[in-house]
């Protein structure tokens, strides 16, 4: 299985995650109609993300600048081998989490859960949490006693 199936293959498996034919060729993933990326033939990656997480991407040497829409947001990622399918996913999750924290029910645990398991810097945890609808980022409090 090449890369562009096994990418192709792992993301559709994730919640609410559709394929559809990309507009300029290769496979776009989305969550409803929002697009976590898409993946060109030949390995080619491209991600868009908010200005704020694409730069620590950048700073970090994580990813690349888009090569056709530079200072954008998106950024591009080059699968050339097995390591670099992991880094991929990597990515699309990071992509795919500033989604699914406004569709889950307890965004709070998903995100404690996929920091760990994405192993993401406090940085990047900390621009994630803004993803967090704001009737969720208010602590439930117990109610006073009567």
């Amino acid at each position: 299985m090449d890369d562009w199936k096994k990418l192709e293959h792992e993301l559709s498996a994730w919640p609410s995650i559709s394929t559809h034919a990309h507009r300029f060729g290769g496979r776009e993933f989305r969550f409803g109609s929002a697009e976590v990326g898409h993946i060109h033939r030949g390995g080619i990656v491209d991600i868009p993300f908010p200005r704020s997480v694409h730069d620590i991407l950048l700073a970090d040497g994580l990813a690349e600048e888009h090569r056709w829409v530079p200072n954008s947001g998106w950024i591009t990622f080059h699968i050339r081998r097995e390591e670099d399918l992991k880094h991929a996913l990597w990515l699309m999750r990071v992509s795919y989490l500033r989604y699914a924290l406004k569709a889950a029910s307890d965004p709070h645990a998903l995100l404690r859960q996929e920091s760990e398991e994405l192993r993401l810097s406090p940085q990047l945890k900390s621009l994630l949490e803004n993803f967090i609808p704001s009737k969720a980022k208010q602590i439930p409090r117990e109610p006073l006693p009567a």
